[in-house]
């Protein structure tokens, strides 16, 4: 069975995966994603089977999931995430809602009901409309920007896609990282193995800007801002000038975490978020601010126990 749905101003120029994923929250992106492949998805009649494909105002969208979710059971476990506790809050506008992600939480379910940052938003503010712009690994803390609203989810899409938000990260690493260096190495992703690996040949361009802050031989502290948006970008990036993330259990130091077995995740932070003067009118209430996650308490344990003078 099929169902007709009739696209709106709201999802005007939006990629097919990101309507399907707001319109069908209790359907799990590998389901969407399957549905898309196999041609269960139609735009006007034909099947499309390229998930970034753009829809428009009065485009039929054929879907296999009616609109309205019949299962109560799997509705109310969304709702009731509110009860699992509260995202910090940095800043809370008409249209944008600023986070402190914390660390060991995913940004989207990964299972239909499960607990993640969305999902908690959807619980408190008891609608599901508000989405994710951006993505951070599950183990990484800090600033996340999460649209309110269909146009503000547009306006922010289109500035991350045209690179004008600023991402400031703050990472511990192996060794004395240099003063300032512009890491500029292609990525490709296996994503049977879910790893990204530098490769002149097939990756995609990924620039990644170093900044030493303080430290000794052993380890660092860094700045990074991410140019572009690539999955594991910093981690992978860090890895291959010779100074892995500390705690990167995939693309770290196997001796570095082994003495340090009390750090149980990556110590990367998402610090800072900066938006440009120029925004559209449901950015306005962001336009030109920056946004700073304060630094992790296992970051700043780490710092203050290497004796570190830091400003930040």
């Amino acid at each position: 069975m099929s169902y007709i749905i009739k696209i709106n101003q709201d999802n005007d120029g939006r990629r097919l995966d990101r309507t399907l994923r707001s319109l069908f929250k209790w359907v799990t992106l590998g389901e969407i994603m399957k549905a898309i492949r196999k041609g269960d998805v139609r735009i006007n009649s034909k099947r499309v089977r390229e998930p970034g494909t753009h829809l428009n105002t009065g485009d039929e969208l054929s879907v296999i999931w009616p609109l309205n979710n019949n299962n109560s059971d799997k509705e109310s476990r969304v709702f009731r995430h509110s009860s699992w506790g509260k995202i910090k809050i940095l800043f809370q506008g008409d249209n944008v809602l600023i986070l402190d992600k914390p660390s060991g939480m995913l940004v989207q379910p990964d299972e239909p009901g499960g607990d993640s940052v969305i999902s908690r938003v959807w619980g408190v503010l008891g609608t599901k409309t508000p989405a994710a712009v951006h993505r951070l690994d599950r183990n990484t803390t800090g600033v996340l920007a999460v649209a309110l609203h269909g146009d503000s989810l547009r306006a922010m899409e289109e500035l991350f896609k045209q690179r004008l938000i600023r991402k400031f990260y703050l990472a511990i690493v192996t060794g004395r990282a240099p003063d300032n260096v512009l890491i500029d190495a292609p990525l490709v992703k296996d994503p049977d193995n879910n790893l990204v690996r530098v490769d002149d040949n097939a990756g995609v361009k990924a620039m990644t800007k170093c900044e030493f802050i303080a430290g000794d031989k052993n380890f660092s502290l860094v700045k990074l801002e991410l140019l572009t948006g690539r999955t594991h970008q910093a981690r992978v990036h860090m890895a291959y000038i010779k100074h892995p993330i500390l705690g990167d259990r995939k693309y770290g130091s196997f001796s570095a975490n082994r003495e340090n077995k009390n750090i149980t995740r990556p110590l990367l932070h998402a610090w800072q978020l900066e938006f440009p003067e120029k925004v559209n009118d449901s950015l306005s209430e962001i336009a030109g601010r920056k946004f700073t996650a304060p630094i992790p308490e296992d970051m700043k344990i780490f710092i203050q126990a290497r004796g570190w003078e830091v400003d930040l």
